[in-house]
């Protein structure tokens, strides 16, 4: 079996990091829509009951 040259393993490591940032800024990102729908809701009602 060939070792895994540096270049390699310096690549996938990238793309690991780059993929576990994505997958948090998605997280974040889902969070704020959902806490921004909230948000809209609860001004729609505000507005209703006015």
């Amino acid at each position: 079996m060939e070792p895994i040259s540096k270049e390699y393993l310096l690549l996938f490591n990238a793309i690991t990091d780059a993929q576990e940032s994505l997958d948090r800024i998605r997280a974040e990102l889902l969070c704020a829509q959902q806490r921004a729908e909230e948000l809209y809701l609860a001004h729609s009602e505000e507005r209703e009951t006015a």
